[in-house]
């Protein structure tokens, strides 16, 4: 069988090493155009092109695939299959009906729960005890097709998005190999017509913390967006990035201002959270400041002092 595949980050590089090692013919790799990337702008291969020219694949790197000019090498390429995993671009029904044996889409998520671009962002964020990898038939709506295989991960307590989407990329990849392996008995079944969420695309502006939200929902975005964008405040005019934190004990300091500093230790940094009821504090453990690198709490206050009473806005 010949399959096509169509992705553009680590997690859909993965699935196609996967693919690779799994012995399928490969004849056309679809990826999103080379974007310029760190301080230079060099422009930089997305990891799934640069996966493609090791194995010596031929790359398309359409801008859209709307023209049905840019069909034209998927159509040459005469695959029985297209995998997607992560591309990033809308696949219209015109190039989904191209190959014979239909699309396979793979999504880092248990749908029809967290639909959309972010999903291993947002079920951190939303504080859900399990996610996992979907597999189902591509249609023309967003992430709305029939399922055809799933299987369920927990997601840890200090689990970021950085290790959970390891822990999906490698899944992705084995489920596809088994679902390939198995495609003739593989029964689609449409998607449950309740639970649906969508996971919207992370944006940078969401990185700034709001202090008067619970300490809770406060740790979970900042796992969740590690890490992109990170999680963002400020103590006078010097913008910190906080990336990992913990719950403190007790509850905080009730009245205290939202952003308030109650303590600074060789373990960390207590924050007051909250607001009436839901106040809170979190104890921050790994601190960066502009220009620097991540740094645990204790190292992060030698060249960075803080004292009590300052407050965080």
């Amino acid at each position: 069988m010949k399959v096509a595949f169509a992705g553009t980050p680590e997690f859909a590089a993965v699935a196609l090493r996967a693919l690779l090692d799994a012995g399928f013919d490969i004849p056309l790799v679809l990826t999103q155009p080379d974007r310029p990337a760190d301080r230079g702008q060099k422009l930089v291969a997305s990891p799934v092109k640069q996966v493609a020219l090791a194995h010596g694949i031929p790359v398309h790197q359409p801008e859209r695939l709307k023209d049905p000019a840019t069909h034209r090498p998927l159509i040459d390429a005469a695959p029985d299959l297209l995998v997607v995993a992560a591309y990033g671009l809308i696949l219209p029904q015109a190039a989904l009906d191209i190959p014979p044996r239909g699309c396979i889409n793979i999504h880092a998520s248990l749908l029809p729960r967290w639909r959309g671009a972010a999903p291993i962002q947002r079920a951190i964020e939303a504080g859900d005890a399990e996610t996992g990898v979907t597999l189902m038939r591509m249609d023309a709506g967003l992430d709305t097709g029939p399922l055809l295989l799933a299987e369920a991960v927990t997601i840890g307590a200090d689990e970021t998005a950085a290790t959970l989407h390891d822990k999906l990329a490698l899944l992705g990849g084995r489920l596809i190999v088994m679902a390939l392996h198995r495609l003739d008995s593989l029964q689609p079944a449409p998607q449950p017509a309740t639970g649906m969420t969508y996971a919207g695309k992370i944006g940078k502006g969401e990185a700034a913390i709001d202090w008067t939200r619970p300490a809770a929902e406060i740790e979970r975005r900042i796992r969740a967006f590690d890490p992109f964008p990170g999680g963002l405040t400020r103590l006078g005019d010097t913008v910190i990035k906080i990336w990992r934190a913990r719950p403190a004990e007790g509850s905080g300091q009730p009245g205290a201002t939202p952003g308030k500093i109650l303590a600074v230790t060789p373990d960390g940094i207590t924050v007051a959270c909250g607001q009436g009821e839901s106040s809170g504090a979190l104890t921050l453990v790994e601190l960066q400041k502009p220009g620097g690198r991540r740094l645990a709490g204790a190292d992060f206050l030698h060249g960075f002092p803080i004292s009590v009473g300052q407050r965080f806005s």
